[in-house]
């Protein structure tokens, strides 16, 4: 008897098993191209790799110069005034900088006054007018004393010796520095929740202590960014004080140009430093906001640090791995015993 149906032809699957070729699977997939993408990196490349053939081969750079100097004794003291500065302007410029900060948070209409009038003031002179203007105190002042308001002086000293002109930048640049510290830390303090104050008031928290282990705490993590692009402009306004014939960096190679003519090469030699000192200052700004940052972040990426080190383990054990013998498979018979 003959069947119902009809048996498949040989070589032909089943309608049911047959590919679907109007689904999404069918489809082909075109990656997207950018040619602009490309085209803007190219040329980017480009002008790069122009820069560094310039850098090779152009003689005006004077690497032979460059290199006589760099770690010359001369330029090495002019990096350590500038360090010096810079260490100097900073504390001390935060330290007055948060009390003005604090001042001008306070519930005091003098203190709130007082604190403005001077952000207000040192914002708006140039660094280099109060330098200048601090250099020539003793115009002003020809004594510096202590006694009463308004009444006699119990002692005095000349105010050429009493400040010299290191302590004048230090002075300049300080005042300088804690008009914008004051308005950093005020920015940081003001973005703390004030519900965590009241709730430290309820505790019956000393006020002190709020702000020195809840506030600030907490306000690190605001303030940090901002303070750490203001040392860095701090390093590099420190070039200022020339104007003071002090012995910075800049100062030091203006004086070796000006006598050798070798302009350019003593540039760059200033600016490898810069670059050198700036970039220590970005690496320690990034540790100490991920030291601040744990109370936000509990697991914070890997630094680079980390990460080299994570690179290598890797490397190790893959070459560990490549390393071990490979052992050949044992055949196995048809009901899986090996012969």
């Amino acid at each position: 008897m003959a069947s119902t149906t009809d048996a498949a032809p040989s070589g032909t699957a089943p309608a049911d098993t047959r590919p679907d070729t109007t689904g999404p699977a069918s489809l082909k997939v075109v990656p997207a191209r950018h040619y602009a993408r490309w085209a803007a990196a190219a040329a980017v490349a480009v002008l790069v790799a122009q820069f560094v053939h310039g850098l090779a081969t152009n003689p005006v750079w004077e690497w032979g110069v460059f290199s006589d100097y760099v770690l010359s004794e001369t330029i090495v003291e002019a990096v350590w005034v500038t360090l010096q500065l810079t260490a100097y302007a900073t504390v001390l410029g935060f330290l007055l900088g948060t009390v003005l900060a604090f001042m001008r948070l306070s519930r005091s209409p003098v203190l709130q006054t007082v604190a403005w009038t001077y952000v207000w003031v040192f914002r708006s002179i140039p660094m280099i007018v109060q330098l200048v203007f601090w250099f020539n105190l003793s115009a002003l002042y020809k004594e510096l004393g202590v006694g009463i308001p308004f009444g006699p002086v119990f002692w005095s000293v000349d105010s050429n010796s009493l400040i010299g002109t290191i302590g004048a930048a230090v002075i300049g640049l300080t005042l300088h520095q804690a008009a914008y510290a004051a308005e950093i830390v005020r920015g940081g303090v003001i973005s703390v929740d004030p519900g965590q104050l009241e709730a430290a008031a309820a505790l019956g928290i000393p006020r002190l202590r709020q702000i020195r282990r809840i506030v600030l705490p907490q306000a690190m993590r605001a303030i940090l960014p901002t303070a750490g692009n203001e040392i860095i402009g701090l390093l590099k306004g420190t070039s200022v004080v020339y104007v003071m014939s002090i012995g910075e960096l800049f100062y030091q190679v203006q004086v070796i140009y000006g006598r050798n003519g070798r302009v350019v090469p003593l540039l760059l030699v200033a600016t490898a430093w810069y670059v050198v000192l700036t970039s220590l200052l970005s690496v320690a700004q990034y540790y100490v906001e991920r030291h601040y940052a744990r109370g936000a972040d509990r697991t914070p990426p890997p630094t680079p640090f980390q990460r080299a080190r994570r690179l290598v383990r890797t490397l190790r054990a893959a070459a560990a791995r490549r390393d071990q013998p490979v052992l050949p498979l044992k055949t196995l018979g048809p009901l899986g015993e090996s012969r």
